[in-house]
């Protein structure tokens, strides 16, 4: 199967050194994987609660479908006291984040180590 839009890599597991649940997402979110990426992201904090770190670094691709994913899952960690966390690197999904107005909702980290720790938060760029 080619790495095409339709294909996504979901790994999970427990952040180190803190309780949150770590996925880091290859590949395209889009309207073709976002049901996949939805299933497993709700799936897993009903499951082991609503710490979520989501490592967006090594995705290639993400539209308005997969952005939905994201803001449902932001929600229902808000919604059970929980906390939504984001990994980007710069560039097109960080560009992205920021031209919605995303960046100033989702609480967004450089790196894994910054999320875990809740620190050196990427602000919104005006």
């Amino acid at each position: 199967m080619n790495m095409g839009h339709e294909e996504i890599s979901i790994d999970l597991r427990t952040a180190d050194g803190s309780d949150a649940l770590l996925f880091r997402l290859r590949g395209s979110l889009d309207l073709a994987t976002a049901p996949t990426v939805r299933a497993a992201l709700t799936d897993a904090a009903e499951e082991k609660g609503h710490d979520v770190i989501v490592d967006l670094t090594g995705l290639e691709f993400l539209d308005s479908t997969g952005l939905g994913v994201l803001i449902g899952a932001h929600r229902r960690a808000a919604e059970r006291g929980g906390s939504f966390r984001l990994v980007v690197s710069d560039g097109p999904i960080s560009r992205l984040l920021n031209i919605t107005g995303l960046m100033g909702v989702f609480a967004v980290y450089r790196s894994l180590d910054d999320a875990r720790g809740e620190r050196d938060r990427i602000e919104a760029a005006i």
